[in-house]
């Protein structure tokens, strides 16, 4: 054991100097720390004090000990400014000589050296002092020296511990124990330095207090000082009633005079009116609020739970909903977590929410920076976890990295999401917590696989079919149709969008429900889950849509449809090369002409647009290789054959076929070519692309081009109807037709003429 020795015994020993050194690194360390560092002190100190009184409660009810000499248990805190000194006492066990030596005279070898080190190095030297057991310590903190005064009921002295940090340590019998007696237990006794005076005001003692020690077990009395007004009929004489009558009359009229005279505006009645103030000092008890998570919760009402919120967040809310439960095995700790009636204003910030989590070890506050209690989706959760298996005040960084706090990450984790189920599932409270925490939970599916599937629970849709009601995953499933395989989503930048897209119009003709996502999180979270109870996502905006229940019947009328219109699909494609990856029929429109789908790597009209977004506002880079290929992907056009245009153009383009001029074969050609006039079709075919991608959310990429194509047919429709010659002048293009019936191909470039 490493001991600092005695005064008057002798040089200090080289293992005294050790300890000597720690004591000097904790007061040198003062220069280096700020106030947040220094008021630490206080929690140490309560910290010790309610164990000493744990100890001496323990031995009573074993009866091995008497509380009689001090029967109260608590801790009161005074200041004495004039002295500057600052004075805790508990009416704990106490301590004997020997005890003193070894517990305030003696640090464990093993660790002193360490704790020299790395407090020297340390840029955190509050928490390293915790972390080492050395608690009583950080007094030299703020303190130029100490004394101890204590009690024990196994030694009939009363002894005072005494240490200025730079030359060890006395202990003495306490001269004054017959004019002060303890009784039982122990007084600390700090004469500040002049920095720390701040110490000594009333005021910062109560939020010290409040801050880390508002629910330690035991009353925690501090001295105040307030003026009141007497009371009627107070007893206290003053000099002026102890003089005779007629003296004191004649002495006030001649005062009033002179003030009158000074002070036009003096009011004699006024000043009689208001009684002299007297000073009044008593002990007032801080720590009022229990800690409710320390109860059964049956043993705890609403009305407590909501109180006990509004007093610990300081929010005036009533929480949305609580959950109160215990942590057993390798670690055991109490929690007590709330969902706040409104989500903070920062939760969805790039930043994100602080920790809303106070850690406290058996009732001690620790901390409220550990970033990792929760995962960065659930920071809006506020409430506390006590532990009882940390040591008081590890270090963050040593608990940002321990097993045993990991293991209570995922209980909380875990329990917040019962939480979550339980309030989504209420019909009082589900309606709220979608609108404030939806986009949270879709959030934890992005950044939280392990808990994906119990999150996937909790998510809530508007849907096709459910008549701007919430349905869960669960119901979808439930309500599928037989042979359905698949999830159907469409995600849009509002519902308005969505409701009015083409690509709803087969799948809800033919009575299938699909989930509608307005929010910009909504497409990136579905697209995540990959399956939710064996059924697939389905994006209804990308290729390749499959109902599930197709038979050969369908499969053959799509095939002879696929045929008919071959050569106006082929076509287009020539048309549109620049923009899309192929032209089709499509199976998914009923009452529009066409539509745009993305490719399977492509990216659709609503997570395009938030991509470009996100480059815009910086959140993306324009130069990011991934990116630029998902933004690069032609797009695949459909066309409905059913529409009256569609059918209308296919006419168009087979009678320009059937008319066009035969010209004479190529040189070295054994076919003969046509020569076909399509401009017409070619400048609806480009209007019809841009309304398309319009209404499937793309962007235009020449938006000066389509509003002069759309004047020109607009135009074109209202002189037609007047009866005038159309002035609409269509280029005239080649194309090459075969006359066997080969695929036609383009004899000039004419799509950047369009």
């Amino acid at each position: 054991m490493a001991r600092l020795r005695p005064f008057g015994r002798g040089a200090l020993s080289k293992v005294g100097f050790i300890c000597l050194s720690l004591f000097v690194l904790i007061a040198a360390s003062s220069t280096r720390t700020t106030n947040a560092k220094e008021e630490i002190f206080l929690r140490e100190l309560i910290s010790n004090a309610s164990d000493a009184l744990d100890k001496i409660r323990l031995l009573n009810l074993k009866g091995a000990q008497s509380i009689d000499a001090a029967p109260e248990f608590n801790i009161t805190i005074r200041a004495d400014p004039e002295n500057n000194v600052l004075h805790i006492t508990d009416t704990g066990i106490g301590m004997t000589k020997d005890d003193l030596i070894k517990h305030l005279g003696t640090i464990a070898k093993s660790g002193t050296a360490e704790f020299i080190e790395q407090f020297a190095k340390s840029n955190d030297q509050a928490n390293l002092i915790g972390q080492f057991g050395v608690g009583f310590y950080s007094s030299f903190l703020i303190a130029d020296s100490v004394e101890v005064t204590t009690k024990h009921n196994d030694d009939p002295v009363q002894h005072v511990w005494t240490s200025d940090s730079t030359s060890g340590y006395s202990i003495r019998p306490d001269a004054s124990a017959e004019v002060a007696p303890l009784g039982r237990g122990t007084r600390i006794s700090l004469h500040l330095r002049e920095d720390a005076r701040a110490f000594l005001e009333e005021a910062t003692l109560r939020d010290l207090v409040a801050k880390y020690s508002e629910f330690v077990h035991y009353p925690i009395y501090l001295w105040t000082t307030r003026e009141e007004k007497p009371e009627e009929g107070d007893a206290a004489a003053t000099d002026a009633e102890a003089k005779p009558e007629a003296e004191v009359t004649e002495k006030a009229e001649e005062e009033e005079q002179e003030d009158a005279e000074l002070d036009p505006m003096f009011d004699a009645d006024a000043e009689k009116s208001e009684p002299a103030k007297k000073t009044v000092s008593s002990y007032e008890r801080l720590n009022i609020s229990k800690p409710i998570w320390t109860r059964a919760p049956a043993d705890v009402s609403e009305e407590e739970y909501n109180e006990f919120y509004k007093a610990f967040t300081k929010d005036s809310f009533t929480p949305m909903g609580h959950i109160h439960f215990s942590g057993e095995g390798e670690v055991d700790f109490k929690s007590l977590l709330y969902v706040p009636d409104q989500a903070p204003s920062e939760l969805y910030s790039p930043e994100g929410l602080p920790s809303a989590i106070k850690l406290f070890v058996r009732r001690v506050f620790i901390t409220d920076e550990i970033t990792d209690l929760l995962p960065r989706y659930l920071r809006f959760v506020r409430g506390v976890v006590d532990a009882d298996d940390l040591p008081l005040n590890v270090s963050r960084e040593t608990l940002q990295h321990s097993r045993l706090m990991r293991l209570i990450r995922q209980r909380l984790t875990r329990k917040s999401l019962d939480l979550f189920r339980t309030l989504v599932e209420n019909e009082k409270t589900s309606e709220k917590f979608i609108k404030e925490y939806s986009n949270a939970i879709k959030a934890g599916i992005l950044e939280d696989q392990s808990n994906r599937k119990r999150l996937a629970k909790l998510l809530r849709f508007k849907t096709s079919s459910s008549d701007g009601k919430w349905r869960s995953l669960e119901d979808y499933v439930k309500d599928m149709k037989e042979k359905q395989t698949k999830i159907f989503f469409l995600a849009g930048s509002s519902m308005e969008e969505i409701k009015n897209s083409p690509l709803l119009e087969r799948l809800v003709e033919r009575g299938y429900e699909v989930l509608m996502l307005p929010e910009p999180i909504d497409e990136y979270a579905v697209s995540n889950l990959h399956e939710f109870e064996g059924h697939s996502f389905q994006n209804i905006a990308k290729d390749d849509l499959v109902f599930g229940d197709e038979d050969d019947a369908s499969r053959t009328a799509e095939k002879q449809l696929e045929a008919d219109f071959a050569g106006l699909t082929t076509f287009l494609g020539l048309i549109l090369n620049d923009e899309v990856e192929k032209v089709r029929i499509s199976n998914r429109l009923t009452n529009s002409p066409c539509a745009l789908v993305a490719s399977n790597f492509g990216l659709t009209g609503n997570m395009e647009r938030i991509v470009r977004a996100q480059q815009a506002g910086g959140a993306g880079s324009a130069q990011d290789p991934l990116q630029q290929f998902f933004l690069s992907q032609k797009r695949i056009f459909e066309i409905n054959p059913r529409h009256p245009i569609i059918v209308a153009m296919r006419e168009r383009y087979r009678q320009r076929i059937e008319n066009a001029p035969t010209a004479a074969p190529e040189q070295g050609s054994g076919a003969s070519v046509t020569q076909m006039d399509t401009g017409d079709i070619v400048a609806a075919a480009r209007v019809l692309y841009d309304a398309a991608a319009l209404r499937s959310g793309y962007a235009l990429k020449d938006t000066a081009g389509f509003a002069s194509r759309l004047e020109r047919i607009v135009h074109a429709s209202l002189t037609a109807a007047a009866g005038e010659t159309d002035p609409l002048t269509y280029m005239q293009e080649t194309v090459v037709v075969g006359t066997d019936g080969e695929e036609p191909t383009f004899a000039s470039d004419f799509r950047s003429e369009l």
